[in-house]
């Protein structure tokens, strides 16, 4: 899975996923939850083949961050076709396989 390390990388990065469903994760390395739910976003990127999934470090990338308004961790979100179409706050696996399905 991929880190975005810059906004560039993240803009292009939704734009080449086209139309396919795209899952990131903005995280923190100090935040306990993202700890947590890390193995498990992990396994969903091998589970959902036909799913784009990268991770942004908020504090590394904090460009990114604040362009997505991303104001606690972890927030998960869902762009479809370079749009955002959903997100979810904190670390519930069952919502965010709910919205993978929805969405997909």
């Amino acid at each position: 899975m991929r880190e975005l390390e810059t906004l560039e990388e993240f803009e292009k990065f939704l734009k080449e996923a086209g139309s396919k469903l795209v899952v990131i994760d903005f995280f923190a390395d100090w935040c306990g939850p993202c700890k947590m739910i890390k193995p498990k976003f992990e396994a969903m990127s091998k589970e959902f083949q036909d799913v784009e999934f990268a991770k942004v470090n908020v504090d590394e990338n904090s460009d990114t961050a604040e362009n997505q308004d991303i104001s606690a961790m972890p927030t998960f979100k869902f762009y479809k076709n370079g749009s955002k179409v959903d997100e979810v706050t904190g670390a519930n696996e069952a919502e965010i396989r709910s919205k993978i399905m929805q969405y997909k």
